[in-house]
């Protein structure tokens, strides 16, 4: 179905109409059927609108398609107050992480045992290929991996409470913490003493880690900083303040790590 419209105009019509009734978008993908994380893509232009969705959106919204589609599209007071209510039912999903220690741990150990022999993989390194696994994960299968909570710092995302974790697993024989040079700079790095129990992760857990390791484990600490300051997360986030889940779903590629087109049949 050709609307000669762009994925971003139809995608900020939705949003304009959602707003005007009120609308969380929690709320707007429950009564679709959608999930929020595609609705959010669909208003920025991420994701196409398959016609069964668009159908959805004119019986809910209260607008006709024509007037969804329409080349003057022009959204008035009256058009949303004289459509029917939106009957909403939202079950919550709950975002607010919670560490799973031993998991973290574990996960920890996988990285360092797979990047064992990668000399530039020192602390800054090691913290954003956790960061990167977190919200890859939380993305694409909009459940915590670690349940780590990441902050903004200069140097980009970095796990709270991360030191006494590490203090801990070196305390049992986990790991052992060395200072090196690395370029001419000061490097921090941890040596895995013990092997991670993988039976603890799940084979999607490791699928996403893996891509991970396998895109990001060879940027030098300056790069990969340089990197995770574009993503939408750190961008979206003040300086100090807990970096949000949630703002995995606002982005864009190349972070985007979910086929957002794949979840409908687009216009």
């Amino acid at each position: 179905m050709k609307t000669g419209l762009s994925n971003k105009e139809l995608g900020n019509r939705i949003m304009m109409i959602r707003k005007e009734k009120d609308l969380s978008q929690e709320e707007l993908a429950s009564v679709i059927g959608i999930s929020r994380s595609s609705l959010a893509q669909i208003e920025l232009g991420n994701r196409k609108i398959s016609i069964i969705e668009l159908m959805n959106f004119s019986l809910n919204l209260g607008l006709s398609i024509d007037k969804i589609l329409a080349k003057d599209f022009e959204l008035k007071k009256e058009d949303v107050n004289l459509s029917k209510e939106v009957k909403v039912n939202v079950e919550e999903r709950i975002s607010i992480p919670d560490l799973m220690v031993d998991k973290f741990r574990n996960i920890l150990l996988y990285i360092l045992e797979r990047c064992a022999g990668k000399a530039n993989v020192g602390e800054t390194v090691l913290y954003k290929l956790l960061y990167f696994s977190d919200f890859n994960y939380y993305e694409v299968y909009e459940s915590h991996l670690t349940g780590a909570v990441y902050r903004k710092l200069p140097y980009g995302p970095v796990p709270n409470n991360i030191d006494s974790v590490i203090d801990e697993m070196i305390k049992i024989g986990e790991i052992k913490r060395i200072k090196t040079e690395f370029h001419g700079y000061h490097q921090t790095r941890y040596l895995p003493l013990t092997k991670p129990d993988l039976t603890e992760l799940k084979a999607s857990e490791i699928d996403v880690i893996d891509r991970v390791i396998n895109q990001l484990s060879d940027y030098y600490a300056s790069a990969i900083s340089d990197y995770s300051h574009k993503d939408i997360p750190w961008l979206a986030t003040e300086e100090g303040d807990v970096i949000d889940y949630e703002l995995a779903f606002y982005r864009e590629k190349p972070y985007s790590v979910r086929n957002y087109d794949n979840e409908g049949d687009g216009v």
